[in-house]
C-alpha cells in the first residue's frame, strides 16, 4: 500500500499485473463506508468478484478512511459483477455500501477568478501544485460579476480528483480571491461551449505565449508583508503567488494548527 495526498493505493498495477492499464468503464465507486474498515476487509472481498488492477481508499489526517473508495477491475465484465454483488451489500451488520459504475470523469470548473488572471499564468500555478494538467480554458463567468470561470482537464479520472482536493482543501488563492472547484457538470459544459470562449485553450506541454509583461510601476511604501510580495512579483514579472492553508489539527488547549506555503 502507497499513501499519497490523502489516498491509499494498492496496485496500479498490482504485482504479476501484464499489459497496459485497463480501459474506460472498468472502476467502481464504493460509498457509506464505515469509517474503521479498511483494506483487509475491502480488497478481498473486492477481489472475490474478478481481479483488482488498482483499489484506492480515501483518508483523513487523523488514520480514518473518508467513507469511500474506488476499485478498478481489469474488464468491464468484472466490474459490472462488482455492482451485482456488493451494491447494499452489508460490510457489518447494519452497514450497507453503495457500489455504482465510475463517472471517472476528468474536468474541473474553477469559478471566482479575478479577471485580471491570465490562462498562461494559472496554468503555470496549476502545473506547479497538480499533476496530469491536459488543458486549460477562461470563460467570462456565467455566476459572478465581473469573474471568470475556468475548465480544467486532466489526464485522468484520478489525476483530476487529487487536483480537486488539493484545490480545495489547500485553500488556494489567485490574486487574493479563493478558488471554487467543482466538478465540471453537464450543464455548464453545455452552456460554456455556447458562448464564446477566452481567450483560447492551451494544451500541455505548454506554448509559449508571445506577450511581453507589460513594466509595473513601483508601488509607494508598502507595511503589510502580502502586498509586499505581491508588489514583488510585479516588479520581477512572476506572477501572482499562491497561498496555499490546510487546517491540521486542533490542541485540548484551544490552539489550532496550519499548514502553509507560499508558491512563486
Amino acid at each position: 500500500l502507497v499513501q499519497v495526498n490523502g489516498q491509499r493505493r494498492y496496485g496500479g498495477p498490482p504485482p504479476g499485473w501484464v499489459g497496459g492499464p485497463p480501459p474506460a468503464g472498468t472502476e467502481v465507486f464504493i460509498g457509506k463506508l464505515p469509517q474503521d474498515v479498511y483494506e483487509n476487509t475491502l480488497i478481498p472481498l473486492f477481489q472475490s468478484v474478478g481481479k483488482l488492477y488498482e483499489f484506492r481508499l480515501m483518508m483523513t489526517f487523523s488514520g480514518l478512511n473518508r467513507g469511500f473508495a474506488y476499485a478498478k477491475y481489469g474488464n468491464q465484465r468484472d466490474a459490472k459483477e462488482a455492482i451485482t454483488a456488493f451494491h447494499n451489500f452489508e460490510v457489518r451488520k447494519g452497514c450497507a455500501i453503495l457500489v455504482y459504475r465510475s463517472t471517472e470523469k476528468c474536468e474541473l470548473s474553477v469559478d471566482g477568478l479575478a479577471t485580471s488572471v491570465s490562462r498562461q499564468e494559472l496554468e503555470t500555478v496549476l502545473r506547479r501544485v497538480t499533476e496530469g494538467v491536459l488543458s486549460v480554458t477562461l470563460h467570462v463567468s456565467p455566476c459572478q460579476k465581473q469573474a471568470q470561470l475556468a475548465v480544467l482537464k486532466y489526464s485522468s479520472h484520478q489525476a483530476a480528483a487529487m487536483a480537486k482536493k488539493m484545490l480545495t482543501e489547500g485553500n488556494v488563492k489567485l490574486s487574493g480571491v479563493h478558488m471554487r472547484v467543482n466538478w465540471l457538470n453537464a450543464d455548464l459544459k453545455k452552456k460554456l461551449q455556447s458562448r464564446k470562449k477566452k481567450p483560447p485553450s492551451s494544451s500541455v506541454p505548454g506554448r509559449k505565449c508571445p506577450k511581453v509583461p507589460k513594466p509595473v510601476p513601483q508601488s509607494p511604501v508598502l507595511r503589510d508583508p502580502v502586498e509586499r510580495l505581491h508588489a514583488m512579483c510585479r516588479r520581477q514579472h512572476l506572477g501572482t503567488p499562491l497561498f496555499l492553508t490546510k487546517f491540521v489539527q486542533a490542541t485540548p488547549n484551544g490552539w489550532q494548527w496550519f499548514w502553509c506555503q507560499v508558491v512563486i
